[in-house]
């Protein structure tokens, strides 16, 4: 993958002095724009003290179109899901696990985090459908039977083969978290985001079949409030687009953390990204500043693929 020259790096800067983490940005002499707005709010984020780390890979070249502290860990929320697909699908594929056995609500210790299946009269699901709510809608209940079906050994054991060392599933989706408990659901860096969601588009995630697959799933996602919001697609039919834009994204939340990666495509480009943010949530002015700042590099996004 290239990297951007050193006399084309951008650093944020706070006065005279260097910003904090995640502030210290660069861009490629290729980039058709220079995401400008995107470094603007990304450095009133990191005043404010947050926590800002970021990548984006242009998918025709690779090289970096834009990056920032891309390997520092931050907690990514419901992006933990992504790895749990990846060993669903790979089951799936080898034929060790039947996309349609039975799942029942019961067996699975009840969540309200988010999601759908608990408001379903359904009691029991097939484990694709149960991909499918995952995916979709970040249904903790179905993420967690499909944990359950797995183990988190094996998605840690699969994120080892695929080379990824800044990124873990911790737990399973809980609404409470006690003492003995992980204190997050997942962590991840946008450095390893970034590339996982272009191996995902390029099929190369552990093969064609499961790239697809994943692929798809995540293509459903109905969560197009952050990077997605500028980009004016139907959050609930997006996966055909008749604008001709390929989108494929999963979000993450918690205490004080936005957290989003995907793809984005249009006529001119091809791009894969990830923002994570850690922000002091306390009002809806602080959790409204760090939603700005991924619209906006949604904006900047657009323009580059279009």
């Amino acid at each position: 993958m290239g990297t951007p020259e050193p006399s084309n790096d951008t650093t944020l800067r706070r006065g005279a002095r260097r910003a904090p983490a995640g502030a210290r940005t660069r861009r490629s002499s290729s980039a058709r724009r220079s995401f400008t707005s995107t470094l603007t709010a990304l450095d009133a984020l990191s005043v404010a003290g947050a926590h800002v780390s970021l990548k984006v890979i242009d998918l025709d070249s690779g090289s970096v179109v834009l990056s920032g502290d891309e390997h520092v860990t931050l907690p990514v929320g419901g992006i933990g899901i992504v790895p749990l697909l990846i060993e669903v699908a790979a089951r799936m594929e080898s034929g060790s696990l039947d996309p349609f056995e039975i799942v029942d609500r019961a067996s699975v210790d009840a969540v309200a985090v988010a999601g759908v299946w608990r408001h379903l009269k359904a009691p029991a699901l097939p484990i694709v459908d149960l991909a499918v709510l995952a995916a979709a809608t970040g249904d903790a209940l179905a993420a967690n039977a499909l944990l359950d079906r797995v183990g988190l050994d094996a998605v840690r054991e699969r994120l080892g083969s695929l080379g990824l060392r800044r990124t873990a599933l911790l737990d399973r989706f809980r609404d409470e978290r006690g003492p003995d408990d992980a204190p997050q659901v997942a962590l991840s860096s946008p450095g390893e985001l970034a590339e996982l969601f272009a191996g995902l588009v390029n099929s190369d995630v552990v093969s064609a079949a499961v790239s697809t697959q994943v692929a798809e799933w995540l293509s459903l996602n109905e969560d197009l409030s952050l990077v997605a919001s500028a980009m004016g697609l139907d959050p609930f039919a997006h996966d055909d687009d008749p604008g001709g834009l390929l989108f494929v994204n999963k979000t993450g939340r918690g205490d004080g953390v936005l957290a989003e990666a995907g793809v984005v495509a249009g006529p001119r480009a091809g791009v894969a990204y990830a923002l994570l943010v850690g922000f002091d949530d306390l009002s809806v002015a602080h959790r409204l500043r760090a939603h700005d700042a991924f619209r906006t590099l949604g904006v900047d996004l657009m323009e580059y693929v279009h």
